[in-house]
């Protein structure tokens, strides 16, 4: 996998540094937006033939759907809080185990298998199944009058794109911080210590039992919806997993490795002796191996003397002639 490698030495220095941050920003952007005009959604979600007729502003304003909406009462603002920090402090925890460019790559197919699902999902009923669309239309119809505009002009595609949205996006991170820190304890209702690997195992029951659920009362149609939301959604958590696993980064039982050591030396070892047992320091940033045992140092051939360098300045300084 060493295309991984190249595409990090030639694009790594365009990722978007901090990422997590900004996104909670857009999430926390839709949530106060869901307050002030609740409506808004209806022209922002991923519907594919609103998109295909003009709205193309939706392949990206999707993302900004809050997923929940609890109003923004005192519990509402509240909840509201404690679900961004959650995600915000797993995300920028994913960020700095695997770096930037991985986590902005993850992310953001995340965002493309999403978008590539929807327009599957449209070609399907728009060319194989124009039937079913049409009765749905027209029963619809007949209890809401003609869909306008704003709602994409068409009340399937409306009820579809209402599949598609942030929440499958954070149970992707959800999922891969599990994968990568599998022992984390975290406080279920704020009481109930469990680990994320067994919340990420309970997740996936659910998922399973909501998809079979859906096809069972919603019908063939309606799960093939259900499905392909979901797991175009949660795709590039195994893609991602089965890559990192086989590529020159590092793996995840080597960072949980690598933190559970560090851990120890540092509370065996006195503060004045830390300084002795740094064997790795970047000539960029000043962090070391102690400092940041996540980080992978090596030197650089084409500099002169001996200079070494972290994973995330490696490609990206300038040689010393």
């Amino acid at each position: 996998m060493n295309w991984l490698r190249k595409l990090e030495r030639k694009f790594g220095k365009y990722a978007i540094p901090n990422l997590p941050l900004m996104i909670m920003i857009c999430y926390g952007f839709g949530y106060v937006m869901n307050y002030l005009k609740p409506e808004w959604t209806y022209f922002v979600t991923l519907n594919p033939y609103a998109i295909l007729h003009g709205q193309v502003w939706r392949l990206f304003t999707w993302v900004l759907v809050p997923e929940i909406n609890n109003g923004f009462g005192f519990m509402g603002i509240f909840f509201v809080c404690i679900f961004l920090w959650f995600y915000y402090s797993i995300a920028k925890n994913l960020e700095m185990a695997w770096g930037k460019f991985m986590f902005n790559i993850f992310f953001f197919s995340g965002i493309i298998m999403t978008i590539v699902g929807a327009f599957l999902l449209f070609g399907y009923f728009s060319i194989f199944n124009p039937d079913f669309v049409k009765a749905f239309e027209t029963a619809a119809a007949l209890q809401n009058g003609e869909c306008s505009k704003i709602l994409g002009g068409n009340w399937f595609y409306f009820f579809m794109s209402s599949s598609f949205s942030t929440y499958y996006l954070n149970l992707s991170i959800f999922l891969a911080y599990a994968l990568t820190y599998p022992n984390m304890r975290v406080l279920l209702f704020f009481i109930i210590p469990i680990k994320v690997k067994v919340l990420g195992i309970i997740y996936i029951i659910v998922l399973v039992f909501n998809i079979l659920q859906t096809f069972v009362f919603g019908g063939v149609d309606i799960g093939l919806i259900e499905l392909v939301a979901v797991g175009s959604s949660l795709l590039n958590v195994f893609v991602f997993f089965m890559i990192l696993r086989n590529s020159g980064v590092k793996r995840f039982k080597e960072i949980k490795r690598q933190k559970e050591f560090a851990k120890k030396i540092n509370k065996a070892q006195a503060p004045s002796q830390t300084q002795q047992l740094i064997r790795h320091k970047c000539s960029i940033c000043g962090q070391t191996d102690v400092s940041n045992p996540s980080l992978t140092f090596r030197y650089c051939s084409k500099c002169n003397g001996n200079h070494e360098y972290c994973n995330e300045h490696l490609f990206t300084h300038q040689h010393i002639q």
